[in-house]
């Protein structure tokens, strides 16, 4: 493609009212978004998100969420199919990452473009596979319940420890967000676990499911199933956390994708043992 057909891109900083444009291209891809994301991703960075058009068309996106000064988060890359291969997506790339700084970028990458990740400074981490099926109805263990406000100082902790970076703003909207139904496990007043599940456009997901043992994740799997008795349900399992393989696997769950986690260079020690399900492939 001419130099000047490429200037023809112009990236900008995308804004809420562009989301629907990414979603239903990462819901083309079989990708399956949220119903209610944007809400909660734009509150952890609105600066962090990004379009390229041409001549006022969109034809590319991509986010870089930035979370505190160490760590920021790459997902949402995409190029329209019909204008593929003529360099718009890396133009977006190039344009985007500026937004991370000197930051530690995560990603969860498909297949097809993990060779290119890699090229740009990107080292795998661990393998992620998205398990799908439906459950049987069934009741809610003892000790899982429903989040309430006074839970949320508990989780931002608890969240923080299993997580690469802390990020209030973004589980204050994650939480409560239209259609999410965010549960915990305590035992006595301690958090031993929490997760939610959402209205995704293929299928309801589970995101995050952190939880101390395979017990509590067993537990809130089956709470935050429990309403979605005939309905597929989806969650992203690190290939890492043998337990949460068997747990999905227990549930007649079958693999149906799978991304990398990579990143730039070092992130903060975090208890990946209790991560199940991670929370979201866009944000990490």
């Amino acid at each position: 493609m001419t130099s000047a057909a490429l200037e023809a891109l112009v990236v900008t900083q995308a804004r809420p009212e562009d989301w629907p444009v990414i979603s239903g291209w990462a819901a083309d891809e079989g990708w399956n978004p949220g119903a209610a994301d944007e809400a909660a991703f734009f509150a952890q960075d609105p600066d962090g998100f990004f379009l390229g058009r041409i001549d006022g068309e969109p034809v590319s996106a991509i986010s870089v969420v930035n979370y505190g000064p160490d760590y920021a988060f790459l997902g949402c890359y995409l190029v329209r199919p019909d204008l593929r291969g003529r360099g718009h997506g890396l133009t977006t790339w190039k344009a985007a990452l500026a937004h991370a700084g000197g930051r530690t970028i995560g990603l969860d990458g498909v297949v097809a473009q993990q060779d290119n990740y890699r090229r740009s400074g990107f080292e795998l981490a661990h393998r992620t596979v998205r398990f799908t099926g439906s459950v049987p109805a069934a009741g809610t263990p003892a000790g899982v319940y429903a989040v309430q406000e006074g839970d949320l100082a508990d989780l931002l902790a608890y969240d923080s420890a299993c997580h690469p970076a802390d990020r209030p703003r973004f589980l204050a909207h994650w939480l409560t967000g239209t259609g999410h139904r965010a549960l915990v496990r305590r035992t006595g007043d301690r958090v031993t676990g929490y997760g939610v599940i959402r209205p995704g456009h293929d299928s309801l997901r589970i995101g995050p499911l952190f939880a101390d043992t395979p017990e509590d994740a067993q537990a809130l799997f089956t709470a935050l199933t429990a309403e979605a008795a005939g309905s597929e349900v989806a969650v992203d399992v690190p290939e890492t956390n043998a337990p949460g393989i068997a747990l999905a696997e227990r549930a007649g769950f079958t693999p149906s994708f799978e991304t990398a986690r990579m990143y730039t260079g070092p992130v903060r020690r975090h208890a990946q043992d209790r991560v199940f399900g991670v929370t979201t492939l866009e944000l990490g």
